[in-house]
């Protein structure tokens, strides 16, 4: 389960962050929480609307994309802080990531009352109109008299307080899955809206150009005046010429393929030709919308695939592609790529050969691979669950047949896979015509 957590204090030394910090490291087999910052989000201004600033984006990002947020608050004056009034202020005035959202309230504070005050004055602030989350009732965590509360590795000296703490997180933890559920429509088929074929357009769109043409990239080139050649293009942090941008990207020990926001596959590092490639490609395939990259079969899957990435459902989605022989382990990753405000900008599919690397690793550190009798799954990749048609296509590796089950929260593998043994498509470059 993902969870993120909030410290209401902009103090270089917070204890609440500290305490945010022990529930990540010591219930890390419970729940994944990612603790989130507030120093950069500015103080509340209507007359000065910050709503689109990266900070204030960031957050609503990262809280819409959890699946509960985890608030530890101090205590100023029998209240919250002025810096976490203003951070649910922004994300309550124009936007509402917290709406309908589990939350928890955990505090700490120098005294023995433990912030009791500031968690009661938290809780009727968030759930109030414009803010709407909805706040785990009762198990009320105040750790008083915080000072003496940690060792000196930052963890909580007392045990029967971490066994309430575990207790507490274990019973919010059974209160997001309902709040979630009810929440949650009854069946999402959402994903049939993913537009394989690219009909829309992006900002990034090259219109007037045949997407099925055998020169895309050319014509595409030629249409918007593109760098070539000895040519510079600033990026992020370096400055390199195309050339050296090919020379970089065709390095990559991997496969690396760009589909856009609205599904057009636009690029592939071409570093060896498609019958040497583990995951077949054509440079006549570069500008193709997604449809025409993959068999019809494997069209639903891929919707459902892509549909998860842009809605956050998981930023990683793994796939093995096994059938290869005793000397491969072939995994594709599909990542899904962000803007700095958090909007999806695509897909980065990564394909290698993960064999090697456990190889080296193996050898380095003395030790082996030995099967483990009990493993209901493949261990490594979490492979879907098994199907008697299942079969990859040849240019993503996706199922055919299979339809994707629900990731888990951490890695976007399946959350009770059964180990697979598909045959690859043996066509490279699939089109959209393959029955």
């Amino acid at each position: 389960m993902k969870l993120v957590g909030i410290a209401g204090s902009v103090a270089d030394k917070s204890y609440n962050r500290l305490l945010l910090k022990f529930i990540a490291t010591h219930f890390s087999d419970t729940v994944d929480v990612e603790i989130l910052d507030i120093q950069d989000v500015p103080m509340f201004n209507q007359s000065d609307d910050q709503t689109d600033s990266d900070a204030v984006q960031y957050l609503s990002h990262k809280i819409k994309q959890a699946d509960g947020v985890i608030i530890a608050t101090p205590e100023h004056n029998h209240t919250i802080t002025a810096a976490l009034k203003s951070v649910i202020e922004w994300l309550s005035f124009k936007i509402h990531p917290l709406s309908g959202k589990p939350v928890m309230i955990v505090g700490a504070s120098y005294y023995d009352q433990g912030s009791s005050r500031a968690q009661l004055n938290l809780r009727q602030i968030l759930e109030s109109p414009g803010v709407d989350a909805i706040v785990m009732p009762g198990n009320e965590f105040l750790l008083g008299e915080v000072k003496e509360a940690f060792d000196d590795q930052h963890n909580l000296k007392d045990a029967r307080t971490v066994s309430f703490l575990k207790e507490t997180l274990e019973k919010f933890v059974k209160f997001v899955k309902v709040i979630n559920t009810m929440n949650g429509p009854a069946e999402d088929d959402s994903w049939k809206s993913e537009d394989l074929e690219a009909h829309g357009k992006v900002e990034t769109t090259i219109e007037g150009v045949n997407m099925h043409a055998a020169d895309w990239v050319e014509q595409a080139a030629a249409k918007t005046n593109a760098a070539t050649g000895d040519d510079y293009v600033k990026l992020d942090r370096g400055v390199l010429t195309v050339n050296q941008l090919n020379y970089f990207l065709n390095s990559m020990p991997m496969e690396l393929t760009y589909a856009d926001a609205n599904n057009q596959f636009i690029y592939y590092n071409h570093n060896a030709e498609a019958k040497d490639m583990m995951a077949a490609r054509t440079p006549a395939q570069a500008g193709n919308p997604m449809a025409d990259c993959h068999p019809k079969r494997a069209i639903p899957h891929v919707q459902q695939v892509i549909h998860m990435l842009r809605t956050g459902k998981t930023d990683l989605f793994k796939l093995p592609v096994p059938g290869n022989g005793p000397e491969k382990y072939i995994m594709h990753y599909y990542q899904a790529m962000h803007d700095a405000k958090g909007d999806y900008k695509g897909i980065n599919e990564f394909v290698l050969d993960i064999l090697p690397i456990v190889k080296y690793y193996l050898a380095h550190t003395g030790q082996v691979l030995a099967k483990d009798p009990n493993a209901k799954a493949d261990a490594i990749s979490g492979a879907s669950a098994k199907s008697a048609d299942t079969k990859p296509d040849s240019v993503s590796g996706a199922s055919a047949d299979a339809v994707p089950e629900q990731p888990d929260e951490v890695s976007g593998a399946s959350a009770d896979p059964e180990p697979v043994e598909p045959e690859v498509d043996s066509i490279s470059g699939a089109s959209g015509n393959d029955n």
